[in-house]
């Protein structure tokens, strides 16, 4: 099952690899494990593979890119990175980025990726959240961006979707980036609707502003960081800043009362890919696979 990527005309899988430190699959050192989802995920279907020079210092674009290699497919699939600048480089990002994402593809063996995203949040204020900028910074960087897709070196530029709301909306208005990933899930499904829970994080309904400026866009979260599915915190929520353990365990206790509505009718896998998947802008649910048996149950659930 394949959908648009708005604007871009590009066909993707509606299901994506993600390669993030959460599964810890493509951030560890079992090369057979990493070789063997890779290939399962392929025969699958999946065509859509997103990683970042920041999961794991670099070893999620390492392992992606060997894996690909090693089956002689590097250039028959898209490969998306990112880039997140710092405050010191915010002035002058352009060098910064292009030295980014020239050490990501020496690390992912191709000579360029179909996506460059922008890894940080977005704020009215810099700093307002972890490594958050502001709109004006963000208008800045892309044009750094673009440089480095005009040089053959990604063919389209996109975003980060988390930080406010209303700093969100005006840099996708301003028309410059062709994508967006943001968190979106069951359990908070404020990135696709007009009303927020008390206490959840408010994404303001940011995909219907993706969809009006023809963006494609990515579900990220899609099992709430494993606990829509009754996984133990992984390593990097007991230590990450941006989804941290807090979210998990709130996360966690109002999954399990949704798993016991959902008895005999769907699979938690399957309730939390119907939900994403069931939105008509969104593109593609990326999953942070963590084994063949995984790739397996998710692609029987996205059918």
């Amino acid at each position: 099952m394949c959908r648009t990527l708005g604007r871009t005309g590009l066909t993707v899988s509606a299901v994506a690899f993600g390669a993030g430190p959460v599964s810890g699959l493509m951030t560890g050192n079992d090369h057979a494990a990493q070789l063997a989802t890779v290939e399962r995920a392929i025969g699958a279907g999946v065509n859509w593979f997103d990683t970042a020079p920041g999961y794991g210092q670099g070893q999620s674009e390492a392992n992606l890119g060997r894996a690909l290699a090693e089956l002689g497919v590097s250039d028959r699939f898209h490969i998306a990175t990112k880039v997140r600048v710092s405050a010191e480089v915010l002035d002058n990002p352009e060098d910064y980025v292009r030295r980014s994402v020239e050490e990501s593809l020496k690390r992912l063996r191709v000579s360029h990726a179909t996506l460059l995203q922008l890894h940080n949040g977005i704020t009215r204020h810099r700093d307002d959240e972890p490594a958050a900028i502001a709109p004006r910074d963000v208008l800045c960087i892309a044009e750094a961006m673009a440089k480095v897709r005009d040089a053959g070196l990604v063919r389209h530029i996109g975003l980060t979707g988390t930080g406010h709301p209303e700093a969100m909306r005006e840099v996708v208005r301003s028309g410059v980036f062709d994508t967006m990933q943001v968190p979106f899930n069951i359990l908070n499904p404020s990135a696709g609707s007009a009303t927020c829970a008390p206490g959840e994080t408010d994404y303001g309904n940011i995909i219907a502003d993706c969809a009006q400026m023809n963006m494609g866009v990515f579900a990220i979260r899609v099992f709430a960081g494993g606990a829509l599915l009754d996984q133990p915190p992984s390593a990097h929520t007991l230590k990450t800043p941006y989804f941290p353990l807090a979210l998990y365990e709130r996360d966690s206790e109002r999954a399990k009362h949704l798993r016991e509505n959902a008895v005999g009718r769907f699979t938690p896998t399957e309730l939390a890919l119907r939900f994403v998947l069931g939105h008509a802008a969104v593109s593609s649910a990326i999953i942070g696979f963590g084994s063949p048996a995984h790739v397996a149950e998710v692609s029987r659930c996205a059918t």
